[in-house]
């Protein structure tokens, strides 16, 4: 695949996880109550509108601008990073992070209850132990994505194989 081409592969990954998470959560304020579960498989995984000031497990909920920094910063090495990407794999993790990061800049900076203090929108309950988003599948799915392709050696660029191919010595022949 051609660089334009991943590149576009990334950015545009990255579009379809923004577009996704923002109309699952316009669609889950506009059909879910707060604190009335709606159960899709038991109580194992139930639908739940919930208004999150904070991060994963709503830690933090009284830094909710800090958080917008965070994710504003996140969004921003992920877009110079996008830009960086040579391999399909890698394209797929870094568009599936920036979509993720992105959604959440988004709803932390323009949500209510104000500017740059938005909560986040979650609505999929699993089993009572968080709420989360389309984006956190997104962001979550890229994390373990990340961890798989460092272990198997999978490089990030064309770059960086070169700078971990072995140097040809002057003694050879």
């Amino acid at each position: 695949m051609s660089r334009r081409n991943i590149l576009t592969f990334t950015f545009g990954l990255a579009v379809v996880w923004i577009a996704i998470d923002q109309f699952t959560k316009f669609l889950a304020e506009a059909y879910l109550f707060e604190g009335v579960k709606v159960p899709l498989i038991g109580t194992w995984f139930q639908l739940e509108l919930v208004y999150n000031p904070g991060s994963a497990f709503s830690i933090g909920s009284d830094y909710t601008w800090v958080l917008t920094v965070i994710a504003g910063i996140a969004a921003v090495a992920l877009i110079v990073i996008g830009t960086r990407v040579t391999t399909v794999w890698w394209a797929l993790v870094i568009g599936s992070m920036l979509g993720g990061a992105v959604s959440h800049f988004y709803d932390r900076l323009l949500r209510p209850p104000a500017f740059a203090n938005g909560h986040i929108v979650d609505f999929l309950n699993y089993g009572g132990y968080f709420v989360g988003n389309i984006a956190d599948i997104a962001l979550v799915g890229a994390a373990i994505g990340a961890v798989i392709l460092n272990f198997s050696g999978v490089e990030f660029s064309e770059q960086s194989r070169r700078e971990r191919a072995p140097k040809p010595s002057k003694h050879s022949a």
